[in-house]
């Protein structure tokens, strides 16, 4: 049977590039790089080269805005959470979106608990956050604006630096979870006047568990994790040097190889949108058509349950996903899908494909044959359909 992998929204694989920069932190290099002798010397060399490469992938001004974290929903809590608790003597309201990642609505909630009041922004059908309800809603406490840079269902790019402006001209900080965004979009933080950002390493052909903070020099931040003056003191554990090396080498190449990428990634995206349009009727795809990321579409098949057509799918070697990996065993809605105003029934129905540079028009084929057959099958037993939709 033929495997074809179209979740690479959810995680990719760690190229070949990648996996040499690390191979040597796990024997040859092993030292802990807060050591002082010369295995720990060593190690911190392999850090501080990696956290160069960061900086430069985003265009950080200096390397040690950098701040390696276990994951970007780490660096997410963390940046809500720290710059929050640091500035609460100026104001307890923070202002996010509807559709952000769970680790930015849990964080937000948890806050409420402490007497912060949060505003959560509402999208249009394209799932792009209002600016006018932005302006309407900034107050005289507002001290943080945290909206992502790409949602990571529907890939809607979002006006980042519009909204950065925005907040700056209202002396707010901004935040954006760039998790889906680096490597898929570029990102310059000087350009765009972002006071924080959080990503990931294995969105982007890296290693899981190795996420980083930028966070702009001069800005305070309670850490999160205490326990030790890593990171300059602002996380505390021993740092993941083999993990932190690959993070490095990835975000290099993912810089590198930016258009070669995205130009492959919009013809495939083309190429499966066509053939699933040639195939199969009563289809809707989310997200803005044109400020969006070239990796991923969000389908909504109507008669259709997206788990069952999921699953039929799994059983054909073909991978994908009904919303965020984070979410993806929630039998509900995606919050976003309710976000965008999309119909139950619809949201119930939505697959989430993302595919990746190995993706081939082949493996395209394969699936749009296999989503077809799946999709015909489902209908066929559909209540709705029964009844006489067609």
């Amino acid at each position: 049977m033929k495997k074809v992998y179209l979740d690479f929204a959810a995680t990719t694989f760690v190229s070949s590039e990648v996996l040499n920069e690390m191979l040597p932190c796990f024997n040859a290099v092993y030292g802990n790089s807060s050591s002082i002798h010369s295995f720990g010397r060593d190690a911190a060399a392999i850090v501080d080269r990696a956290r160069d490469r960061v900086a430069a992938s985003i265009n950080a001004k200096n390397s040690n805005e950098i701040y390696f974290t276990s994951s970007g929903s780490e660096a997410n809590t963390m940046a809500i959470k720290g710059i929050a608790h640091s500035y609460a003597s100026k104001g307890k309201h923070i202002i996010t979106s509807k559709i952000e990642h769970q680790s930015v609505l849990e964080a937000c909630e948890s806050l409420k608990l402490e007497g912060f009041e949060i505003t959560y922004l509402p999208v249009d059908s394209n799932g792009l956050v209002s600016i006018p309800e932005l302006l309407h809603q900034i107050r005289k406490d507002t001290i943080l604006i945290s909206i992502m840079s790409v949602n990571n269902e529907v890939g809607t790019i979002q006006n980042v630096k519009t909204i950065a402006k925005i907040a700056h001209e209202k002396n707010i900080l901004f935040h954006t979870d760039a998790v889906q965004a680096l490597g898929a979009v570029r990102i310059d933080v000087q350009d765009m006047e972002i006071d924080a950002l959080s990503i990931s390493a294995h969105k982007i052909y890296g290693p899981k568990g190795c996420g980083a903070l930028y966070l702009k020099n001069g800005i305070k931040m309670e850490p999160l994790i205490c326990g030790g003056n890593q990171e300059r003191g602002k996380r505390g554990g021993t740092l993941n040097t083999p993990g932190i090396a690959g993070f490095g080498k990835a975000a290099e190449i993912a810089v590198r190889d930016l258009v070669v990428n995205q130009q492959k990634l919009r013809v495939i995206r083309q190429y499966f949108i066509d053939k699933v349009n040639e195939n199969i009727e009563y289809v809707h795809i989310n997200g803005d058509p044109h400020q969006k990321i070239n990796g991923t579409v969000s389908m909504s098949f109507e008669m259709v349950e997206g788990e069952s057509l999921l699953m039929l799918l799994d059983l054909e070697g073909v991978a994908v996903s009904t919303s965020s990996a984070c979410t993806s065993n929630v039998l509900q809605p995606s919050h976003v899908l309710k976000a965008m105003n999309i119909p139950d029934e619809l949201a119930q129905g939505t697959i989430r494909f993302s595919f990746g540079k190995s993706t081939s028009k082949a493996d395209i084929d394969y699936a749009v044959e296999k989503l077809t057959e799946a999709v015909k099958k489902l209908r066929a037993i559909s209540p709705i359909t029964k009844a006489g939709r067609r």
